[in-house]
């Protein structure tokens, strides 16, 4: 009865430890487990798990486990297995099969072996496990192979316990046939859990590889947007961190579960993805005559042109009678104002500074002043209404048109996000990627949604976006900013409802801005 009683007891151990692997996230933890799950079932004092390398050749050891000796190479706990013992090939140079090798004939053959003493067995090469026992003085004696096979009967590894231990006497036993169905059926469960989370990772490499093609498309677009998609991820996780930290007032609670921490990651990575329909030459536009070229240079063709329409009219006007210093001086005045004509509206073209009303009036007299003649012979005004408008812009290089084609990507991101089919554990990456340009007083684009109507990580990647953009060094139209510089500007925007005030704290509090510095930024950037 008392052999019943413990039967039972290790056939619910079995259903818990199978509960436990299917949900294991980690393949590390996972492997972990499977061994000690092994380990304990059958009572075994050490154990070996074998995973088949990637070319289906060789078996690679995983984790050792030998207790009584405190042996613990792999897992979370124990030493690094790198270098400690070379991997088990399948078949010798020759092709033949290495199956002396009793984990490889395990492998090859889709068979547990059961040996009740390593020293009298027959069949088997267990002259390694001889010198270890004589380098160790420990005794090996009964061994439990038993092949993993995932749910379409393929060997993915093995599983090798060692030492039977009995419960009664404590001495080292054989392993029952008890334990050889326990051990084979944890190893099925192990395997099919083990290439569900092979399965899984493959999957979400293959989403985050398409989402980083998408990153990589835009930065063939623009070399001056691809480094902000893979820093701005970067910056949120940091932020993520150091909320997760805090242990008083309004982030107190605020924690992120394995599952959570990537759904954020995957928003942040994605939450420029709209950016693939904005215009180049929008998206680059370094000055404000900037199209495709920079149109300076059609004015400067103008200015030229102007030039020499004085000049003829100097030689004539000397041809019919002017007095020749008379005319070269009218000539050299009215060349001397092209000239400071020409230099004011190339200043005003790098728009690095806000326009003052004077200037802008000032272009307005320029276009008004000046008419020249096209080489189709018609006189036309010499600065388009297009080229007033981008010249009159009065801060940055962007038209209010233009700065709506740049709004418009966090619409076209948020259209992008909702058609894919989104698991429960990722169902929030079109809210946390879509807010990232919303305002805590609710004046941002495209919802204004207010602070209470957005969740903490839309809130994080909000500032992450911000901060990034301020300190980026590889901008067309800016040089790069300073961490005092970029502090008080986010210093202002916590004051006047755009970012979130707490997380601003933690942000700086915490130092989040400078281990970002640390990380991305340049050495004369961090003056703080």
């Amino acid at each position: 009865m008392e052999g019943l009683n413990d039967l039972f007891r290790r056939l619910e151990q079995l259903n818990d430890i199978g509960a436990s692997l299917s949900s294991e996230r980690n393949i590390d933890l996972l492997l972990e487990k499977i061994l000690l799950a092994a380990k304990d079932i059958t009572r075994a004092d050490g154990g070996t798990l074998y995973r088949l390398s990637e070319d289906g050749k060789r078996l690679c050891f995983e984790i050792v486990r030998t207790d009584s000796l405190n042996i613990a190479f792999g897992g979370s706990k124990g030493e690094a297995m790198s270098g400690k013992f070379p991997d088990l090939p399948l078949h010798r140079d020759d092709g033949a099969a290495n199956d002396n090798l009793i984990a490889v004939y395990a492998a090859l053959n889709g068979k547990t072996v059961n040996i009740a003493d390593a020293y009298t067995a027959e069949g088997f090469d267990f002259s390694g496990t001889r010198r270890f026992d004589e380098r160790t003085g420990y005794r090996s004696q009964s061994f439990l192979t038993v092949p993993m096979k995932n749910h379409e009967g393929e060997i993915i590894g093995v599983l090798q316990l060692l030492n039977a231990i009995d419960p009664a006497s404590g001495k080292v036993t054989v392993f029952s046939d008890a334990d050889q169905r326990l051990a084979e059926s944890l190893a099925s469960q192990a395997a099919i859990a083990l290439t569900n989370r092979q399965l899984v990772e493959q999957l979400e490499s293959l989403f985050e590889s398409f989402i980083k093609l998408i990153n990589l498309a835009i930065d063939e677009k623009s070399a001056h947007t691809g480094g902000h998609c893979q820093r701005v991820p970067e910056l949120t996780m940091m932020l993520a961190d150091a909320a997760e930290a805090v242990d008083e007032g309004p982030l107190a609670d605020f924690r992120l579960s394995d599952k959570e921490r990537y759904e954020l990651r995957i928003a942040a990575l994605m939450h420029d993805c709209g950016k693939v329909t904005t215009p180049v030459h929008v998206v680059d536009k370094a000055t404000k005559l900037q199209t495709i070229f920079d149109r300076i240079e059609l004015v400067d063709t103008r200015f030229e042109v102007l030039r020499q329409q004085a000049e003829a009219r100097k030689w004539r006007s000397i041809a019919e009678g002017e007095p020749a210093s008379r005319a070269e001086q009218a000539f050299a005045n009215f060349c001397g104002q092209l000239d400071v004509d020409r230099e004011f509206l190339r200043r005003v073209n790098v728009g690095g500074e806000r326009m003052r009303d004077e200037d802008i009036e000032r272009v307005r007299q320029i276009a008004a002043q000046y008419r020249w003649t096209t080489p189709s012979g018609e006189e036309a005004s010499f600065l388009s209404g297009n080229e007033i408008e981008n010249l009159t812009i009065r801060a940055g290089t962007l038209t209010q048109a233009e700065r709506e084609i740049i709004n418009y990507h966090i619409v076209a991101t948020i259209k992008m996000l909702e058609q894919l089919p989104w698991p429960k554990h990722l169902k929030n990456v079109p809210e946390y990627a879509g807010g990232h340009h919303e305002r805590m007083d609710g004046k941002g684009y495209p919802k204004g949604l207010t602070r209470d109507q957005m969740s903490w990580q839309a809130r994080m990647m909000g500032i992450a976006d911000i901060f990034e953009a301020l300190t980026a060094k590889d901008r067309p139209y800016k040089e790069a900013m300073k961490l005092s510089q970029a502090l008080s500007i986010m210093e202002n925007f916590r004051n006047n409802g755009h970012i979130d005030p707490d997380l601003h704290e933690v942000f700086v509090k915490a130092g989040v801005f400078r281990r970002y510095g640390e990380s991305f930024l340049d050495a004369a950037q961090r003056d703080v």
